[in-house]
């Protein structure tokens, strides 16, 4: 019998479900947009149930009736504060990008407690992580903090909130790559931490379940698509494309440019402590081990092109970037450093705000253009080279996905910046097909992981072609720009 994986990809900007069928290839997919709210400067939310909605929308235009599982991937970081009675969101939710909390980390980091926090999870004391988010959401709405003692409310990350819903609350867990990144979870041992919890002065009795990410969580209520689905795979959206990229030996790389750019080094069992402001991750958990990643994460990479796109209006849709870069013979000195929430790795400054320079009389906005694309190639070499100081070779090749992996333009500057050879896969739906091999896995559709990495196939490899000379020029260039940048 012909069995179907549906996969919810719950984004920053949307929410998408995909079918897939047995050999790992898209059928039928659905995306719905929802809105963006930011209420002041550095602050970034969602409405929840606009969330809920257009998942729920979008897996009804996807469903067959061959659908065996259905797997969840999910904007990590992300938090949601809601009663368990009801299920009702509290307030918005807020938004990996968010930095309202910096002041809390700067003190909390002047304290003196960072050093530990790294220790156990592998992250550096930054609001872009759940923890101070959710003592945000506890402190300012009003009777928040009693609810909580009393019992009465639950928390958690978007695929939390997502398989409580469609589980009818019947299930309250979220998975080791979500939990990992909270800045609450021991991820050597796989737990909430108490001297963490404590810290941040969060009540245990609101957190779910950790589980691994393949595993059968529960069932959907037969109410909302006519019967009980199993639910059988999640992963934090990173993880999941490295799981959708094949990226499972030690020493595999993966880069993702969808709203920002995550860049994944596999290190095994072996949970590596950065010395360079990288983050240690748990990328999956499959059976009893975890296999761990380095993480660089850059907050802004496709949003730089929506940016253009919307507010400065020198672009109808992205697809046009990439014959504008080509058109330019060269960026005319100008760079652009993407810091509109703050930097990410390696720099870690959430007070650093966009910048362009290098301007002239002469400056046209398709130099800007190419810039905003030349940018986010110039912030994956800095990961790179982090990766490199932290003692990781050189990547043998770099496989990419997210919406600019399917420009040729950027593929190949990138390929160039980073001196490795770049390739994009078959399969546009890396981080949606991640969340469907680990459902898949759950109900025995695939064996095992060598069977995936059968699978993965190449549909472009760019190969480094710029003169060192020239190279070199280009990162002068950018390091003096990040030099303004950063306060």
């Amino acid at each position: 019998m012909t069995r179907h994986i549906l996969a919810i990809d719950q984004g920053t900007t949307s929410s998408r479900a995909i079918l897939f069928g047995e050999k790992g290839r898209p059928l039928t997919s659905s995306a719905q947009e929802f809105p963006q709210h930011y209420p002041q400067d550095g602050w970034v939310e969602h409405d929840p149930e606009d969330i809920w909605r257009d998942t729920v929308a979008a897996v009804k235009a996807v469903l067959s009736e061959e659908t065996a599982a259905i797997g969840i991937t999910n904007q990590r970081e992300t938090i949601v504060l809601w009663e368990r009675a009801t299920g009702k969101p509290l307030h918005n939710a807020i938004v990996w990008q968010d930095r309202r909390t910096a002041e809390t980390c700067r003190r909390l980091k002047a304290d003196g407690h960072e050093p530990m926090i790294r220790e156990k999870t592998g992250l550096l004391l930054d609001p872009y992580f759940s923890a101070t988010k959710l003592a945000w959401l506890l402190d300012h709405v009003d009777g928040a903090r009693a609810a909580a003692a009393r019992g009465e409310l639950a928390a958690g990350t978007i695929d939390s909130f997502l398989l409580w819903r469609l589980t009818g609350g019947a299930v309250h867990a979220t998975d080791i790559t979500n939990a990992g990144r909270t800045m609450l979870c021991d991820i050597h041992r796989g737990e909430w931490d108490d001297e963490l919890l404590a810290l941040f002065g969060i009540d245990r009795s609101l957190l779910p379940e950790i589980v691994g990410n393949a595993e059968i969580y529960g069932e959907t209520d037969p109410a909302l698509f006519g019967h009980g689905i199993p639910i059988t795979g999640m992963a934090g959206d990173q993880q999941a494309a490295l799981i959708g990229q094949a990226c499972f030996k030690p020493g595999m790389v993966k880069s993702t440019y969808g709203t920002g750019c995550f860049l994944l080094l596999n290190t095994g069992t072996e949970a590596v402590q950065s010395s360079n402001r990288l983050l240690t991750t748990p990328a999956y958990r499959i059976g009893a081990d975890i296999t761990y990643a380095l993480e660089g994460s850059i907050f802004v990479a496709g949003a730089a092109i929506k940016w253009l796109r919307d507010k400065l209006g020198v672009i109808h849709e992205a697809g046009e970037t990439a014959a504008i870069a080509q058109a330019a013979p060269d960026n005319h000195g100008v760079y652009l450093v993407p810091a509109f929430v703050g930097l990410g790795a390696p720099h870690w400054e959430p007070d650093a705000r966009g910048l362009i320079t290098g301007m002239t009389l002469d400056t046209t906005a398709d130099h800007i253009v190419r810039a905003t694309l030349e940018s986010i190639a110039y912030q994956t070499r800095d990961l790179v080279d982090a990766m490199r100081a932290d003692g990781a070779d050189d990547p043998q090749t770099l496989r990419i996905d997210g919406g600019m992996a399917q420009n040729d333009w950027f593929a190949q500057f990138l390929s160039d910046i980073v001196e490795a050879p770049v390739e994009r896969p078959e399969s546009h739906e890396t981080t949606a097909l991640g969340a469907a091999y680990l459902a898949g896995l759950s109900i025995d559709i695939w064996d095992g992981l060598d069977d995936l990495s059968a699978q993965w196939e190449a549909a472009g490899r760019f190969a480094p072609t710029m003169d060192g000379d020239q190279r070199d020029g280009l990162l002068d260039g950018w390091r003096r720009a990040l030099r303004k940048t950063l306060p």
